[in-house]
């Protein structure tokens, strides 16, 4: 069962797994496996495990692409998808274009135009409104994603390996967007993140581990020891 709240602008994201299983049609093991955990604070949350360990099935439910087999999911959040590859969730020739295909609401021209320069400014694209996809470096591209997820109202995005198709400089520079993003105390946002990169972690504000489909607790990254 899973209950979703669609107009939460401005309020603090909560997501919670109440001993959530999930598995395919006609196989018996659990992908998600008595899965428990609960995220109600803003911040960076990173999430690390080996392939096969259930992230990217975790990440479905909570985006609602995926309904668990048993088990409860309490989405209270706006929720906005970051790919590993930009150029799978991009559509459109231009920066401009793709924001607007993102805006979820009726807005004047020059709503619209303040509401684009807002979302570049705050991923460091000002002025990149009229640039062309095809001219974006990687990391330029996976900034504009996090912009129309900013674009659209959306207050909890899910990364899932963002920054592991981008050089060293752009996979700093998302890190730090996220961050500064989850900083605002003024615009409530929070980002889970999924990362094979264990040097990622010490940006979080909170760490856990997938594995055999349940995630352990949440942990300071100070403290966390990956198994």
């Amino acid at each position: 069962m899973i209950e979703i709240e669609d107009t939460l602008e401005n309020k603090v994201p909560n997501i919670t797994f109440n001993n959530v299983c999930f598995s395919w049609p006609e196989k018996k093991e659990h992908v998600i496996n008595n899965c428990s955990f609960s995220i109600n604070e803003t911040g960076l949350w990173m999430i690390v495990g080996k392939n096969g360990s259930g992230k990217s099935t975790l990440l479905k439910l909570i985006n609602g692409l995926l309904k668990p087999t048993k088990g409860f999911i309490n989405n209270l959040a706006n929720v906005g998808m970051v790919f590993q590859n930009p150029d799978h969730q991009i559509l459109m020739p231009t920066c401009r274009s793709e924001l607007i295909l993102n805006i979820n609401k009726k807005l004047s021209r020059k709503e619209i135009t303040n509401k684009i320069d807002i979302s570049l400014n705050r991923v460091g694209l000002t002025g990149f409104d009229k640039r062309p996809i095809h001219t974006l470096s990687g990391g330029q591209k996976q900034r504009l994603t996090i912009a129309c997820s900013l674009i659209s109202d959306k207050n909890f995005v899910l990364l899932d390996e963002p920054t592991s198709l981008l050089d060293s400089y752009s996979q700093l520079k998302v890190l730090e967007i996220i961050k500064d993003l989850t900083n605002n105390k003024r615009n409530p946002f929070t980002a889970l993140w999924i990362t094979h990169r264990l040097e990622e972690l010490s940006y979080s504000d909170a760490v856990a581990e997938m594995k055999n489909g349940k995630l352990s607790d949440w942990q300071k990254p100070l403290n966390f020891k990956y198994n």
